[in-house]
């Protein structure tokens, strides 16, 4: 049963996901709360200024997003998508996000492996 909550939120992070195929920085920055912070194997709970230090500049390598599984459940959420990217191999990766009022305050993302590699569930 999908509550209103729960698409608001799928709806947030689709969004966000947008955002890199149209290469729109400033929706993003909208979308994400001031005191926004991101995790990965390669960063430890970054603030928003040293995400799109980092992060933002992926958005010109990437083609599309393909969101394969959503599950919400209140402010919070697990994805699953594939990113196929301009050049190289398509690839899976996991993100948890958290969100408040509208706004994402956390994304953590689990690497995943090239999309060839992994067998359709």
């Amino acid at each position: 049963m999908s509550h209103q909550g729960d698409s608001d939120v799928a709806g947030l992070i689709r969004r966000c996901y947008s955002t890199y195929e149209t290469k729109d920085r400033q929706t993003l920055e909208g979308l994400l709360s001031d005191d926004f912070t991101f995790s990965s194997p390669r960063d430890d709970h970054i603030g928003k200024t040293r995400y799109f230090e980092r992060c933002w500049p992926f958005s010109e390598h990437v083609h599309s997003f393909h969101i394969e599984k959503l599950f919400v459940q209140g402010d919070e959420a697990f994805v699953l998508y594939e990113c196929k990217p301009k050049e190289g191999k398509p690839f899976r990766n996991t993100e948890f996000f958290k969100t408040r009022d509208g706004k994402v305050t956390a994304v953590e993302v689990y690497f995943g492996s090239p999309s060839d590699d992994v067998s359709p569930a």
